[in-house]
C-alpha cells in the first residue's frame, strides 16, 4: 500500500508530468468520476462537456474542450492526459474515433479508463474499460455520449441520453438536463459532492478566454447539480448584462433597456445588474432613465451611493458636476 501510496502523491504533485507524456507513466488508484456527457450542439456546433461526481473538484481533472476541436471527458481511474493529447490529435484533423483508439492503445491501464470524445465534426467515441467499477457503462447518441460508472442503478446513462435529447434550449442547458436526470434515476452510489460544465464555440476566435462560452464549477456542494444550475441561470442573467452594454454601445436604448430588465429579472435580489444599467443609461445620454433606478438601489445601501462619484473620478460614469449632483440625490439622503 505504501507503492500506491506513493503513486498518487506523485500523481497529484506533478500533473504537468502526465499531461506532456503521450503514453501514461502512473496509474491513479482512485475513481474521480461518476457521470458525464460530453456533445455538440447540431444547430450551434458548439461543444461541451458536464460531469457530477462524489470526489472534490471534479472539474479539475475530468472535462477538457477546445473551440472548434473537440471535446473530451476522461474518468473513471483518471487519467488527465488523454484530455489535452485528445484535443491535440483532433486539431491536427483526426476524428474522434481514430483518435480515441490511438490514446487507448498506448494506455497500458486501458481497462480501468472511461474516456468519451466527440469533435468538431460530430463524431463521437466512448470507452468503458472492463474493470470500472460496476455499475458501469455509457450510451452513444447523435453527437453525444454519455458514460457512468460507480453508479447505483445500471440505467443512469439511459436515463441521461433521453433527458438530453427531450430537452430543448442551449446545449449547456441540456447537458446540466441530462446530470440532473442522473442524479434522479440513482446517481453516484457514494453520493454527491462537485460538478462542473465547460462548453466552447463552434470556432476558434484566436483567444481562447473568449472561446469558452460557459465555464462553471462546483467544487464541494451538498446538492453539486442543483447549485450548478443555479449558477448556470446566473451566467445567463450576466449574459444579458452583457448584451444590454453592446446595446447600449450602438446606440440601442430600448434594446439595451429589454436586456437590462432580463439580467434585473434573472439576478433577482442582486443589485449589480440594475447599478450598471444606471451607469450605462447615463453614459448614452439618457440621465432620466437612469435615476429612477439609482433612486432604488440607493435606497438599499448606502455604499452604492459612495461609490458612484468614484466612477467619476475614473472615468467610468461620464457625469459633470450638475449631473453627478442629480444622481447623488435621487432617493434622499
Amino acid at each position: 500500500m505504501r507503492t500506491l501510496s506513493f503513486l498518487f502523491v506523485l500523481m497529484i504533485l506533478a500533473p504537468s508530468a502526465l499531461v506532456a507524456e503521450p503514453i501514461p507513466r502512473v496509474s491513479p488508484i482512485r475513481p474521480v468520476s461518476t457521470y458525464s456527457i460530453v456533445a455538440r450542439d447540431a444547430e450551434t456546433g458548439e461543444l461541451g462537456v458536464a460531469v457530477q461526481s462524489h470526489w472534490f473538484s471534479v472539474g479539475a481533472l475530468v472535462p477538457w474542450a477546445r473551440a472548434g476541436v473537440g471535446a473530451v471527458a476522461t474518468q473513471s481511474m483518471v487519467e488527465a492526459s488523454y484530455g489535452p493529447n485528445g484535443l491535440e490529435l483532433m486539431a491536427e484533423g483526426h476524428d474522434a474515433v481514430s483518435v480515441l483508439s490511438t490514446l487507448l492503445g498506448q494506455d497500458e491501464h486501458a481497462n480501468i479508463r472511461q474516456v468519451a470524445m466527440v469533435d468538431a465534426r460530430g463524431s463521437v467515441a466512448v470507452h468503458t474499460g472492463g474493470r470500472c467499477i460496476p455499475e458501469a457503462g455509457h450510451y452513444l447518441g447523435q453527437g453525444y455520449s454519455v458514460q457512468a460508472n460507480l453508479m447505483g442503478p445500471a440505467t443512469v446513462p439511459e436515463a441521461m441520453a433521453k433527458a438530453f435529447e427531450k430537452t430543448s434550449g442551449p446545449l449547456a442547458e441540456r447537458m446540466v438536463a441530462a446530470l440532473a436526470a442522473a442524479q434522479a434515476e440513482g446517481g453516484d452510489i457514494r453520493g454527491r459532492q462537485s460538478a462542473a460544465i465547460l462548453v466552447v464555440r463552434a470556432e476558434s476566435t484566436g483567444q481562447s478566454w473568449n472561446d469558452r462560452l460557459v465555464d462553471l464549477r462546483v467544487e464541494d456542494h451538498p446538492e453539486p447539480v442543483r447549485e450548478l444550475q443555479r449558477l448556470l441561470k446566473m451566467h445567463r442573467g450576466y449574459e444579458q448584462m452583457n448584451a444590454g452594454d453592446l446595446a447600449v454601445e450602438k446606440g440601442d436604448l430600448d434594446g439595451a433597456e429589454k436586456a437590462y430588465a432580463q439580467a434585473e429579472y434573472i439576478l433577482g435580489d442582486n443589485l449589480e445588474a440594475r447599478y450598471w444599467h444606471a451607469v450605462a443609461m447615463v453614459n448614452a445620454g439618457a440621465v432620466e432613465r437612469a435615476l429612477p433606478i439609482f433612486a432604488d438601489i440607493f435606497a438599499r445601501g448606502d455604499n452604492w451611493r459612495e461609490l458612484t462619484p468614484r466612477l467619476v473620478v475614473s472615468g467610468f460614469l461620464e457625469a459633470d458636476e450638475a449631473t453627478l449632483a442629480r444622481i447623488m440625490a435621487a432617493g434622499g439622503n
